[in-house]
């Protein structure tokens, strides 16, 4: 865990197509949170000691900054957003700089979309061509499935189009680090897991949460809070196997924030984990846990006749031959 204590940072901040500016040696302090929501992610970053011209760069309008962090020999891409607020004063004998950067802010705030598409149009073709006109690249949850969309046309906010179209294919969009990303509702990003145990940076004991569904109770959703070392390969909506003497299993990161200062303390980061129904299912301590919409929508409802086996627990299989379901 010696590496935990080599921080090191970078800090790039300018207008798109500009003249900016990079640091990595003044002193900064940053807390950021990213959720699953259709929202715009942001940072607070404060940073002391920046020269008259450099704080010029970071009052120009739609200023870009990236912060890069991580231990020496180590830094990831950690926040990508828009100043939205900057304001400077005296700190003792130095001079402190304070920002508010919000991820997206500009493309969810200008970009007007005019689509007409005639006859059938994939949904992907809908998204894709959004993303064109917002002018950031965009990335798909791996189990995301298009539909087909007749006759779509769409004049007003791309915010407004995305919404519409994800809500018509069970999808959720939101805007990470300057990418759009398309995912399933309550989905990841990918199918690999990140290893989280106090070997690779989980700090104390896990803590069991609830978050509450507004519409029924069966859809309240269950997981754990966990604190853990600066791991930037380790983003929202990625699944994460805990590793610990309390709990054991696969989960979906849903809720994530950053803290930490360039010159005291850890950089650490806490993060919301909750039970994904794809691997929840395939544990045998789950059986019963998925709500019937959630049950339909996994891939163990193969594995069960229908939702009263799967609360039963009595799985099997389809045989083709002579069209029966046979129990295992």
């Amino acid at each position: 865990m010696s590496k935990n204590w080599l921080r090191a940072y970078e800090l790039m901040a300018g207008p798109a197509g500009g003249e900016g500016f990079t640091t990595s040696d003044l002193k900064i302090n940053f807390s950021l949170s990213k959720t699953e929501d259709e929202t715009c992610n942001s940072i607070s970053l404060s940073i002391w000691n920046l020269n008259k011209q450099h704080r010029a760069v970071l009052d120009k309008k739609d200023c870009v900054v990236k912060l890069r962090a991580g231990y020496v020999g180590d830094i990831k891409d950690i926040f990508t957003g828009y100043v939205v607020f900057a304001e400077g004063e005296p700190d003792g004998a130095d001079y402190k700089t304070t920002l508010t950067i919000v991820d997206g802010r500009v493309e969810c705030r200008d970009t007007q979309v005019s689509k007409t598409y005639s006859g059938t149009t994939s949904s992907k073709t809908v998204f894709d061509d959004i993303a064109a006109d917002m002018g950031i690249p965009i990335k798909y949850g791996e189990d995301v499935k298009h539909i087909d969309l007749y006759a779509y046309s769409f004049v007003g906010d791309a915010t407004a189009s995305l919404d519409e179209v994800c809500d018509s294919a069970g999808l959720s969009w939101s805007i990470h680090d300057g990418t759009l990303v398309v995912k399933k509702k309550f989905g990841t990003i990918n199918n690999t897991a990140y290893k989280l145990s106090s070997s690779t940076g989980l700090i104390g004991v896990p803590k069991k949460v609830r978050l509450s569904s507004e519409n029924s109770v069966d859809n309240d959703q269950y997981g754990w809070q966990v604190t853990y070392f600066m791991n930037a390969d380790i983003k929202i909506s990625d699944f994460v196997y805990l590793d610990s003497k309390e709990v054991k299993g696969y989960f979906r990161v849903s809720e994530l924030s950053m803290s930490g200062s360039s010159h005291d303390g850890d950089w650490t980061c806490t993060a919301t984990l909750l039970e994904h129904s794809a691997f929840v299912a395939e544990n045998a301590e789950a059986v019963g846990k998925l709500s019937k919409e959630e049950f339909a929508k996994s891939r163990v409802s193969n594995r069960y006749k229908d939702y009263n086996d799967y609360i039963s627990g009595k799985s099997g299989h389809y045989n083709a031959a002579d069209k029966s379901w046979v129990y295992d």
